[in-house]
């Protein structure tokens, strides 16, 4: 488990991320900005302490989960101790080794079974959506050792396998309709059913954060999404 944190003494908002499985810090701090205090949580490795600092009174906290980060926030929000002002899920759910609701079993045991550095590649493809995006955000790519994903990988099935649906309250959920990791239908078939969450398709990738230039302007994006109900 690897924590990495931003922050200035100034700020009174908090954006918690709980990343996606392969990523690190590069994927997400293109959107970090000055009036907001970030932390994400990543490399879902090992049976460890959650490393946070120190926590502030914060005015508002928002939680966000991408793809087997919506899963990794139901798990570890309450040992880390964060209760969100808002919370968005992003291209995932909370069963995301799922015939159903997540992506196949089937699917994700093949990908489980065969981590290379080429297997890689195509992974971030499928997850930028195609060539052009991966290349326009090559930048966002981490740089990450093969045993360290398959590592991450396994401990994600292992305790995924485990828990059962624990029902955290989501505010928004994002649904990509060109997802090529989580199946758009299985995706839409969670959230349709689950009343209290707001959902919106949009015409993205897995990979969507690109569409925004701050955290800041995906939660009022996201939070007009939940005022329209």
């Amino acid at each position: 488990m690897k924590t990495y944190i931003s922050r200035r003494e100034k700020n009174d908002n908090l954006v918690v991320v709980f990343g996606g499985w392969g990523n690190d810090e590069k994927a997400f701090t293109p959107l970090c900005s000055e009036d907001s205090d970030f932390i994400l949580f990543y490399n879902y490795s090992a049976d460890v302490p959650l490393v946070l600092p120190e926590m502030k009174k914060y005015s508002c906290i928002t939680v966000i989960g991408w793809s087997m980060g919506v899963w990794a926030t139901e798990y570890l929000i309450n040992k880390a101790g964060i209760r969100p002002d808002f919370s968005i899920a992003v291209n995932g759910t909370p069963l995301p080794a799922d015939d159903r609701y997540g992506i196949p079993l089937a699917e994700f045991e093949k990908t489980l079974n065969s981590i290379t550095d080429r297997n890689m590649l195509k992974f971030y493809l499928r997850m930028f959506g195609d060539k052009k995006t991966y290349l326009a955000n090559i930048d966002r790519v981490p740089a990450r050792k093969v045993k360290s994903l398959a590592d991450e990988l396994r401990w994600l099935y292992n305790r995924i396998m485990e828990q059962k649906d624990p029902g955290f309250r989501w505010d928004v959920a994002l649904i990509s309709k060109n997802d090529r990791v989580f199946p758009t239908e299985n995706l839409l078939a969670y959230w349709q059913r689950i009343p209290e969450t707001v959902y919106a398709v949009l015409p993205q990738p897995h990979y969507l954060f690109h569409s925004w230039k701050s955290f800041a302007q995906l939660i009022d994006y996201c939070k007009s999404l939940k005022s329209r109900r």
